[in-house]
């Protein structure tokens, strides 16, 4: 497996800034689809697994879903810097420069995985207490959250290491070793959650465990790959100086998306406090419904990477028409899948809930807000794609302001005084109009063009 990885990773260079945008879109999104799908597959999987320890395990790895989400804002942010530089300096033909990019980005990788796993280890309770879990819920949890921080570099360096190689061109070789580790993951999965072979039974902390072991595996082999050769960088021990001007360039940039994703966890934590108001039932039914959502934005993840890809390597090549182009193309695409999940959705609900838990009240409350939230699946398919182009053209402080207003400004005091107007129903309302607004703006802002002129 680690000869076929290397031998797959050189691979001839491929010029984006010329040629069919159409295939240029399917040549970065389709591996990263593919990968994203199976790793989809795995979320589904570990929630089926973990759902068959009862409705606190599902309450407890939910919790501390939205509690990653917050921690790895910091990778997100690193990695939005290093594929807008890095995909500049490609469209520029100035390949030295974006290997000097990678080597900070792996030390900036490391220095926030150390301080990011510290404190997450330390105060993984209190903050399960502070989004309003109790008893099992807490213990569970915390224990999961534990693992998971105190090995978060090995997430760390696997996502900075394959947004890297995106940011270049290639979403192949990423694909090839993120397929491997979440085949490997979901494996590992059923061994340790319930004690199968020769494997301890851990429950909730072998789910973590499994992660972490998986993700390791993935590190190791990336590393392998760009110490051992690859057509897109060339990277030396001797290269791994300290270069705090591009370190700063990849942080001033990162930090605005950063904030993006940060915010967006914030009012995701916000909501799910709100929710924790309803019981463990509801806590439960929003968890699954959070992954559904999730599961329809996989293939977004695609194309939103090859539109931010596109969108900076064009800009480097001096072609912002070339960028608006790719962009709004990639968002074409995404809407027409975002139609069909939501067609599904909406004729298979009951069947799709009882997948993950057959307890009565949560498969009622569940189908109730999978319903409802499938009727703003294309706006936020808009938010998705175009969120991204804004990164890939280094401007991060647009899209900030944004998600901002829609889901801290609007989403927050409008889903409470929906809830207290309507009940629980009222939350769900509350989601899909922020959804509407944000995906509304941040069409009508790309649309004005000035990110074209964007100086990173």
């Amino acid at each position: 497996m680690l000869i076929f990885m290397v031998k797959g990773s050189m691979q001839k260079r491929r010029d984006l800034t010329e040629g069919n945008i159409l295939k240029n879109i399917w040549y970065l999104a389709l591996p990263t689809m593919a990968t994203s799908a199976l790793w989809d597959l795995f979320n589904i999987v570990d929630m089926i697994f973990v759902g068959k320890l009862g409705p606190s395990a599902i309450a407890a790895v939910s919790m501390c879903g939205m509690m990653m989400g917050i921690i790895f804002t910091v990778a997100i942010g690193i990695t939005t810097g290093t594929i807008a530089l890095v995909s500049r300096f490609f469209g520029a033909k100035d390949f030295k420069t974006a290997d000097k990019v990678v080597v900070q980005t792996i030390f900036l990788a490391i220095i926030a995985s150390v301080i990011i796993g510290i404190g997450g280890y330390f105060l993984a309770e209190p903050i399960m207490r502070l989004l309003g879990a109790e008893g099992e819920v807490v213990d569970l949890g915390s224990l999961y959250f534990k693992i998971i921080s105190a090995c978060s570099f090995t997430i760390f360096l696997t996502f900075s290491l394959t947004s890297t190689l995106r940011g270049a061109g290639d979403a192949v070789t990423p694909m090839k070793v993120l397929i491997f580790t979440t085949l490997l993951n979901i494996i590992l999965d059923p061994l340790l959650i319930f004690g199968i072979w020769i494997f301890p039974k851990m429950g909730v902390a072998g789910s973590a465990l499994a992660t972490v072991i998986a993700r390791g595996v993935g590190m190791l082999l990336l590393i392998n790959i760009f110490f051992k050769g690859h057509s897109y960088f060339h990277l030396k021990p001797k290269d791994f100086r300290l270069d705090f001007r591009i370190m700063r360039r990849i942080i001033r940039i990162g930090f605005f998306g950063s904030l993006q994703v940060f915010m967006r966890n914030i009012s995701m934590l916000v909501l799910l406090k709100i929710v924790a108001s309803y019981g463990t039932f509801t806590i439960a039914a929003y968890g699954i419904c959070m992954r559904l959502r999730l599961a329809t934005m996989m293939p977004g993840f695609g194309l939103s990477q090859a539109s931010a890809v596109l969108v900076g390597q064009n800009l480097g090549a001096k072609k912002p028409g070339r960028a608006a182009k790719s962009a709004w193309i990639t968002v074409g695409l995404y809407e027409l899948l975002m139609g069909l999940f939501a067609v599904l959705i909406l004729i298979f609900a009951p069947s799709i809930i009882k997948v993950f838990n057959t307890n009565p009240e949560v498969v009622r409350i569940g189908i109730q807000f999978i319903r409802i939230l499938s009727l703003t699946l294309v706006f936020i398919a808009l938010s998705l794609v175009i969120g991204r182009a804004f990164n890939g053209a280094g401007d991060t402080l647009s899209p900030m302001i944004i998600t901002g207003f829609s889901l801290l400004l609007f989403r927050i005091p409008v889903t409470i005084l929906l809830a207290k107007m309507m009940g629980m129903i009222g939350i769900w309302f509350g989601i899909t109009l922020s959804d509407i607004v944000q995906g509304g703006i941040m069409s009508g802002w790309f649309l004005k063009g000035k990110w074209k002129e964007k100086k990173i």
